[in-house]
């Protein structure tokens, strides 16, 4: 009796028959059975029948966990978020979703006050997820390229210029030349813009406030109060413009925190809105939508672009694409209830 075929260990019980015991049976190496079992090209059809053959009589079943490991495979997408962002935290919940429906799942690593990108980069990579994507990353396009070489990148919300990288985002300079032609329709003329401080998002957002008042006839109005991300950035730029005693009837903020920054302390200054200034944000995330808020502002597509991040990774994972892509979606102003005409 074929000692391979009865599959027993040494007390004669039966045990589950091995790769090794398919390659025994028909005289070839484990790595050709195992070429032959993925399907993959190498062996002659006459070993490929002759160890399917085989695996069949041995009731030979593949170890998906196994295989999984020898694969390397995890079909773990790698995300970096920051923590403090509401917009973020949306994509995240998009990108669970996109994610799942085509079998893959997610890493989570954040940014804090504490805690930088490389950091956080750092640990994705350290639970082995194959692509990364970067949520509005600051890193320098070089270092960005040179993770790429290790996993995919995917950049989302910003432009890469001078990279050839896989980005997802939305033509920022149109969504801010879109509030500006709102407001110049509505009648304003003096619009303050509260910038994003560095990085190309917040230059791109600038570089739109500039065109988009120039377009408009409005070169001598442009204003632009230094800013960043957050509401403390709008508090202070309000405090700004009340201690220069020179209010405009509308501002414009790098994002939608900043925005409700500019808000309370336009409401602890008991100036009205819009009554005496509108104010616009960036992002429509969900504090905008929030009634006590009803911020007008502009949005950028939270799910088009989460769904197009997941999209760029598997065909770069499992398609074999290389070449870089760019996909930039075309913003859209949200008109809520904190814009209206000049008094």
């Amino acid at each position: 009796m074929d000692h391979v075929g009865s599959a027993r260990d040494r007390n004669g019980s039966h045990k589950r028959p091995r790769l090794e015991d398919v390659a025994a049976r028909v005289g070839v190496s484990t790595a050709s059975v195992s070429l032959v079992l993925r399907g993959a090209p190498g062996p002659s059809e006459r070993t490929r029948q002759r160890v399917l053959k085989a695996a069949a009589d041995l009731g030979y079943q593949v170890d998906r966990t196994a295989s999984l490991l020898a694969s390397r495979r995890t079909r773990l997408l790698g995300v970096m978020v920051d923590i403090h962002s509401p917009f973020h935290a949306e994509l995240v919940e998009h990108l669970h979703t996109a994610a799942e429906e085509i079998g893959y799942d997610l890493v989570l690593s954040t940014l804090t006050r504490t805690r930088d990108e490389h950091t956080a980069v750092e640990t994705l990579l350290a639970f082995r997820s194959e692509a990364l994507i970067l949520l509005g990353p600051t890193a320098p396009s070089d270092t960005l390229a040179a993770l790429d070489r290790k996993s995919p990148v995917i950049v989302v919300g910003r432009r890469i210029a001078d990279a050839d990288l896989d980005v997802v985002r939305t033509a920022d300079d149109a969504g801010v030349g879109q509030i500006v032609d709102h407001l110049a329709d509505l009648g304003h003329r003096t619009i303050t813009y509260v910038d994003g401080g560095k990085g190309a998002i917040a230059t791109d957002r600038r570089h739109g406030y500039r065109t988009a008042m120039r377009h408009h006839g409005l070169d001598a109005h442009i204003r632009i109060m230094r800013g960043d991300n957050t509401e403390a950035a709008g508090e202070r730029a309000v405090r700004n413009l009340l201690d220069g005693g020179d209010l405009p009837t509308a501002v414009v903020a790098f994002n939608d925190q900043s925005a409700i920054g500019v808000l309370a302390a336009l409401s602890r200054a008991g100036i009205a809105v819009p009554g005496e200034v509108s104010v616009a944000g960036y992002d429509d995330d969900t504090l905008s939508r929030l009634s006590c808020f009803n911020l007008t502002t502009v949005s950028q597509g939270a799910r088009d672009q989460a769904r197009h991040a997941v999209a760029a990774a598997v065909e770069r994972l499992d398609e074999g694409r290389i070449e870089p892509r760019e996909v930039v979606l075309t913003p859209r102003l949200v008109a809520r209830g904190t814009t209206a005409g000049p008094a």
